[in-house]
């Protein structure tokens, strides 16, 4: 057995309680990491990010753009730079993670028109099919959609890994080690029930779909697939951070087994 101290370290920068990493963190426990999570709304500082290997940024009710609301996101904003830019290590943002990490790096969020919400499917584009962490998804995936922003300008060198009618950025790699995805897959049925009580999301739950029912029961009908999906991509993102396929290939998703010195120590 690897020593605690050797196991590689995620930090988890959560922006409301009921926005946990759900299934990316059981693969990622499951695959020996050792996760600790950060609740930034609640005024929890964030931790020397030497001391960590993985980055996950999750999502949350509030806008990049609302620094004077909620002034952490200055400091959460310069930590993914640096995090990504001079430590040039591993990082997934969810949702709203998703465009911080394009907004932290120069690229462009804005309102849409029309939110997105509801389990929607999105479509790979070529790059997305030959990216090492995206490109184990199929080409056409499905994910739980609650968002008012969207990624609107990538940021400069990013490739664009996926896209549907509703947004053309779904997906993003910034280099080689830092993904962005719009589009949850770590989510179960009773997470529905969670975010539809936090006001921002009621609203546009709302004014689009109107019932938690409704949600629920898209949700139900694409779960196993979001299961495999999120399966494939802590495998993929594992193996390509630190070199191996690991535990978290085992699973929904079927996978490959396999060891290698750099692997999350069980």
């Amino acid at each position: 057995m690897t020593p605690p101290s050797e196991r590689r370290r995620v930090l988890v920068l959560q922006h409301h309680p009921g926005e946990d990493p759900g299934a990316l963190g059981r693969l990622l426990s499951d695959a020996g990491c050792v996760l600790r999570r950060v609740e930034l709304d609640a005024g929890e500082p964030i931790p020397d990010l030497r001391g960590f290997d993985l980055l996950l940024l999750m999502g949350g009710p509030q806008h990049v753009w609302e620094e004077d609301r909620h002034p952490w996101l200055v400091a959460e904003k310069a930590a993914i730079r640096r995090w990504v830019t001079e430590l040039e290590r591993p990082c997934l943002g969810v949702c709203l993670g998703h465009q911080l990490l394009a907004d932290a790096l120069g690229g462009t969020v804005e309102p849409m028109a029309v939110p997105e919400i509801g389990v929607t499917g999105v479509e790979l584009t070529a790059e997305g099919s030959d990216d090492p962490v995206f490109g184990r998804l199929p080409r056409r995936s499905y994910g739980l959609q609650w968002h008012e922003a969207e990624v609107v300008g990538s940021p400069p060198g990013c490739a664009v890994l996926a896209g549907n009618e509703h947004s053309s950025v779904q997906a993003l790699r910034f280099g080689s080690r830092a993904w962005g995805m719009q589009f949850h897959v770590e989510v179960g049925l009773d997470r529905v029930a969670t975010w539809a009580a936090v006001p921002e999301y009621e609203r546009t739950l709302a004014a689009s779909l109107g019932s938690v029912a409704v949600l629920e029961q898209a949700v139900a009908r694409r779960l196993p697939a979001m299961r495999a999906a999120a399966a494939n991509l802590v495998a993929a993102l594992v193996e390509t951070a630190f070199g191996t396929i690991g535990a978290a290939s085992s699973g929904a998703a079927g996978g490959l087994r396999t060891r290698s010195p750099f692997a999350c120590a069980r």
